[in-house]
């Protein structure tokens, strides 16, 4: 702004009364500083949410359950049973179906889904646009959005013929760019044995998300990235290949699409590819494989590490490596991206001897902090400049959450009552069940809250409880006990989403239960009962189905 105009503003605001208000109201609404504006007023009651849960007095309650021979999935509120046929909302006290179909058959089956949400400040061609949505992929090819309230087919894909299965979903993007993967292509043993090669090993549909649009598809060929590809993926703009010695490779797939895009292509619309005559997205022809990569891409960065494990992120930019050799399991290496520099006390090794690994990984909360968890440590991580060299980053304790272990039963002397001295023959693994031991750490992003499942299992008899910690300074907020018995032989999730919590279970045989807590404010009438074999069960008939009321 030239001299000039800056004193005729300056001029101007002097003389309308208000306006340098107005223009300060304007600069702090674009930074989201509005005070009636919704985000804040949404932030607002978020902090009034946390703190109602973390307060002495809120239980959670569990309201119902329920038992399937199918696996159970959780999303956003919504229950889905019988492969997504069946849907239940989670919010009501009691189980409320939200839409049920009738049994499908085995080739309309649901291979993979994910939660489509409206995006905010833009103008969608069609109403049902701006209300949830689920996209399924059904075993068959097809790409099917759906209600996520009713169930209802609003959108029809058509991917390909039988020259690939489609089976995984997941996001570039979150609820931007989706990609559409599918299984690996392997040929028939007779066709190999007649000395059939088998070239393309995997294709990716990549679509933009909403409106529902198609960017391209893409195969990865042997001939292009090698014999020993074992799998692919596409985040954040990157296409990441793995090999099967334990190398990762990335690439610009933003640079690949533009470099070797043949025809762009409109869902719905008709198109002439190599001799076919169609409609894109429609049966039979599905959609055109448009992006042909014909030389090997620019590669953006290569890495080794121990069953292909490999991350990014952090403050400034680093990765998470396990050394490429069995004996280094457990043992993370922390490096600088921009130089493969390691991390001053960047090799993290919790030393730990039990049957399942450690684990870590970058904080989902966006700090570029490091999440790393053992059976009964949970250690987070931060990345800081190394005093008087700006040039290198260290790796520093933030802090720590420790299991209550109180009574060790690891010690290798005891004591019996008539002062016998015991020296036990072995030592307890540091996972043993009879010992509190991590299980699940998690992290809710609206509440701020981290959240940790810790289990102690002796005998038949498990019992684990949910423990939500300052996600600033790990401090122990609320502790909520689980009632029903917790097998550690069992796979189990846990959902913990505002004001309820979810518990799925899967026992052996293919059994499936979803156990449902809800917060309540109540009295210590509930406290006294909260035995889960002592309290009366109730069992409800609702559209064909059981359910148990505690």
């Amino acid at each position: 702004m030239c001299p000039q105009a800056a004193a005729g503003w300056r001029r101007t605001a002097s003389w309308t009364p208000g306006a340098h208000n107005v223009c300060r109201l304007l600069s702090r609404r674009a930074h989201g500083f509005y005070a009636r504006d919704a985000g804040v007023a949404h932030r607002k009651n978020l902090g009034l949410l946390r703190k109602l849960i973390c307060q002495e007095s809120t239980k959670f309650k569990n309201v119902w359950t329920t038992h399937s021979a199918s696996p159970i999935a959780y999303e956003r509120g919504r229950i889905y049973l019988d492969n997504y046929q069946c849907c239940i909302s989670s919010i009501a006290q009691e189980p409320r179906i939200l839409y049920q179909k009738p049994k499908c058959s085995k080739s309309e089956k649901i291979e993979d889904a994910l939660l489509l949400e409206c995006p905010l400040g833009e103008m969608l061609p069609s109403p049902s646009d701006y209300k949830s949505s689920l996209i399924v992929l059904t075993v068959q090819n097809w790409l099917l959005r759906l209600s996520a309230d009713s169930g209802e087919i609003l959108e029809k894909i058509y991917l390909a013929g039988s020259c690939c299965k489609f089976r995984y979903l997941s996001w570039d993007t979150p609820q931007e760019v989706m990609v559409v993967k599918s299984a690996q292509n392997k040929l028939p043993a007779a066709a190999r044995q007649a000395g059939i090669q088998q070239s393309v090993l995997f294709y990716l549909a990549v679509f933009q998300v909403l409106p529902l649009s198609f960017i391209g598809m893409l195969e990865i060929n042997k001939k292009i990235f090698g014999n020993s590809v074992t799998d692919v993926a596409v985040s954040n703009g990157i296409l990441i290949v793995m090999y099967s010695m334990g190398l990762v490779r990335l690439y610009n797939f933003q640079a690949i699409s533009k470099q070797f895009m043949e025809q762009p292509f409109d869902l719905g619309h008709e198109f002439n590819w190599n001799g076919q005559v169609g409609v894109v997205g429609k049966y039979p022809f599905g959609l055109p494989c448009n992006i042909k990569i014909t030389d090997t891409p620019p590669l953006l960065f290569e890495a080794s590490s121990l069953e292909n494990a490999f991350q990014i992120g952090g403050h400034p930019w680093h990765y998470i490596i396990t050394p490429n050799k069995k004996k280094h399991k457990g043992v993370f290496h922390i490096c600088s991206l921009k130089d493969n520099a390691l991390a001053k006390n960047g090799i993290q090794d919790m030393k730990c001897c039990s049957l399942e690994p450690d684990w870590i990984y970058f904080h989902p909360d966006m700090s570029g902090r490091i999440i790393h968890v053992g059976p009964n440590l949970i250690k987070v991580l931060k990345l800081k400049e190394v005093k008087n060299n700006t040039d290198q980053m260290e790796i520093a304790e933030d802090f720590m959450i420790v299991a209550n272990r109180e009574n060790s039963v690891n010690d290798a002397v005891t004591v019996t009552a008539s002062g016998r001295v015991v020296k036990k023959r072995f030592n307890l693994l540091d996972d043993d069940p009879e010992q509190e031991t991590f299980k699940i750490v998690d992290y809710e992003d609206e509440l701020d809250l981290l959240s940790t499942v810790a289990v102690t299992q002796i005998g038949a008899d498990g019992r684990a409880h949910l423990d939500f910690h300052c996600n600033e300074h790990g401090i122990l907020l609320k502790s909520i006990p689980l009632l029903e018995s917790w097998d550690v032989t069992y796979s189990h999730e846990v959902y913990f989403d505002k004001d309820l919590i979810l518990h799925i279970e899967q026992k052996p045989n293919r059994r499936f239960s979803c156990y449902v807590y809800q917060m309540v404010c109540d009295t210590a009438k509930d406290d006294e009962s909260s035995s889960y074999e002592k309290t009366e069960r109730v069992f409800c008939k609702k559209g064909g189905r059981i359910f148990e009321y505690i």
